[in-house]
């Protein structure tokens, strides 16, 4: 696996790898609930977001990290995969980048929150709404000693 920053020819593919993963990994979100989500991520965060494409052997895009200075604003992997050090690859290259990183997390993805606790991250805090004031609550972690 490789990491290569991405450009704008790139966010198409990553829109893909973004639905796919949060189908797979978002279950707290209906349906109706990711639509709505789809154009902010299209036309506002990917365009808006440091990124950072993860390639598989072959070259093709696997995953992506974005960031906004040294917070983690999404990681996602395509499915397939997941658990296979893609995502402990980013962080590595993000805090080559930024130094000690921070991130938010849905509260009602236990998986990420795992993924970052056992990745060095520690909760430092919460809230009840996500970034546009939805019902989804949000743990605020960094990386310890970070």
């Amino acid at each position: 696996m490789t990491i290569r920053e991405a450009v704008p020819a790139d966010y198409p593919v990553l829109l893909e790898i973004w639905l796919r993963s949060v189908r797979a990994s978002h279950t707290f979100l209906d349906e109706a609930e990711i639509q709505r989500l789809y154009p902010l991520v299209r036309d506002h965060a990917l365009p808006a977001l440091e990124l950072w494409v993860l390639c598989g052997d072959a070259g093709e895009a696997i995953g992506f990290l974005g960031l906004t200075g040294a917070m983690v604003e999404a990681m996602f992997l395509e499915p397939a995969h997941r658990r296979q050090g893609g995502g402990r690859l980013l962080l590595e290259h993000a805090r080559r980048l930024k130094g000690p990183l921070t991130v938010d997390v849905n509260e009602q993805n236990p998986e990420a929150t795992r993924f970052y606790e056992a990745n060095g991250f520690q909760v430092v805090g919460r809230s009840e709404t996500d970034g546009q004031g939805h019902p989804f609550p949000l743990l605020h972690m960094r990386e310890v000693g970070g």
